[in-house]
């Protein structure tokens, strides 16, 4: 059984990056469980003098899940411009440490426009970012796909069957 960590960069419930990710999940094969990361509110600001052992709770729960995961999917909203600040918390605190290190890393980028521009610097930046980590990011899993909160159904996942196509075929790549 391989373990796929889902990690959302937005603290909205209901979000359109939480539907992403919960399609995903759904879509899984029988042989791939899904875990959710949800304690992006609960990390302490980022410092490095905290980033040592004992590591605090939140950073130290944070770091175990990626070392148990055999692969992560990261989706995340482009906010101002850039990594929404909490999101990018998350990630100064997987610099220090070793787990994402060769770990297959990739993420869909759920903007309102598919258009060449559309989350076009969150997803550079991600890749600025998970390149210092060492993560193994998986290029042909990267991708951006529209999604809105009208293309949510009522179970929370996305409901256009193209859109579930597209995050399939992503989440395949990332697993293959």
């Amino acid at each position: 059984m391989r373990t796929l960590l889902l990690i959302s960069g937005s603290l909205r419930k209901g979000s359109s990056n939480e539907a992403v990710l919960r399609t995903a999940a759904a879509l899984l094969p029988p042989d791939v469980t899904a875990t959710f990361y949800e304690g992006l509110s609960d990390l302490p600001h980022f410092n490095p003098d905290d980033d040592q052992d004992p590591l605090p709770e939140p950073v130290a729960d944070l770091r175990a899940r990626i070392a148990a995961a055999d692969a992560l999917l990261i989706c995340t909203p482009e906010y101002a411009g850039a990594l929404p600040g909490s999101f990018l918390n998350l990630l100064d605190w997987t610099v220090g440490g070793v787990e994402i290190s060769d770990k297959p890393t990739a993420w869909i980028n759920a903007s309102a426009r598919e258009t060449p521009d559309g989350a076009r610097l969150a997803h550079e930046s991600l890749r600025i970012v998970l390149t210092y980590t060492g993560a193994a990011i998986v290029d042909e899993a990267c991708v951006r796909i529209p999604m809105t909160r009208a293309l949510t159904g009522p179970d929370g996942t996305a409901a256009d069957q193209d859109t579930r196509a597209r995050i399939a075929e992503a989440v395949a790549a990332l697993l293959a």
